[in-house]
């Protein structure tokens, strides 16, 4: 910020990168549990192992525990006048 960056382009880039490992994480998970519920579907009696409510509720929490975990870490210093921070290093 104290090179002329806005808040909003620091939000934009620590959320950005840490939203870019989240997505590719749950890409390869929902690959992975796709070809393992085909496989615990012949232990499950009576329900199916392909729940659509589970396939797309889950990615949508873990999506919102991710953006509020990278949020934290960026507010304060979001909010740190750049002058007074510059003064005190």
């Amino acid at each position: 910020m104290a090179l002329g960056a806005q808040r909003w382009n620091i939000l934009w880039l620590v959320c950005g990168e840490g939203m870019r490992l989240v997505i590719g994480g749950m890409v390869i998970g929902m690959i992975i549990a796709i070809a393992v519920s085909r496989l615990i579907e012949q232990l499950l009696y009576g329900m199916s192992g392909r729940d659509p409510v589970v396939f797309l509720s889950v990615p949508v929490v873990l999506t919102a525990v991710a953006l509020l975990a990278c949020y934290i870490p960026v507010w304060r210093p979001m909010r740190i006048d750049p002058i007074l921070a510059l003064r005190e290093e």
